[in-house]
């Protein structure tokens, strides 16, 4: 499936969190939400993504930005990571990659010149209203908060 892009519905779905707890998109409407796809818990450049939003959710929070992490992860291992990387946000565990897909930020990728299947570093900025508003594929994990933050204060 093809990368959603600003303008289309966010697809709805209702993944575990890392508590095991059904969470419901539908139950964000009212809110701006980042939804990160990143794709494994506890690996370096996750945690760097996850701790560079941990360490600015105050200022996410000031903008009225909700932020929820969807990784293949099983519940048990979001929550390690939750507590041990203090996280301050939602992880929601997607095991079969139906929502990933959705979203279209399942598919190709290489590294050390394998190519394989799996979920791509992507983020996107949902409104109020369910609709993306905006689609961030071109960051680091370092410097992902930043981007976003940029476009969100603009």
């Amino acid at each position: 499936m093809a990368l959603l892009q600003p303008g289309d519905q966010a697809p709805h779905f209702i993944l575990p969190d890392q508590d095991g707890i059904s969470v419901d998109l539908y139950s964000f409407i009212g809110k701006k939400v980042l939804i990160y796809f990143y794709p494994k818990a506890m690996t370096p450049g996750c945690t760097i993504q996850a701790c560079k939003l941990r360490d600015n959710i105050d200022i996410f929070k000031k903008l009225n930005v909700e932020i929820i992490g969807i990784s293949n992860d099983k519940p048990e291992k979001l929550l390690k990571f939750h507590e041990k990387e203090m996280l301050r946000f939602t992880l929601l565990s997607d095991e079969h990659y139906k929502v990933t897909k959705k979203f279209g930020a399942w598919g190709e990728k290489k590294f050390m010149g394998k190519i394989y299947n799996g979920i791509h570093r992507v983020s996107f900025i949902i409104d109020s209203t369910g609709i993306i508003e905006q689609v961030f594929t071109h960051f680091k994990p370092v410097d992902h908060d930043q981007i976003v933050l940029h476009y969100l204060k603009l």
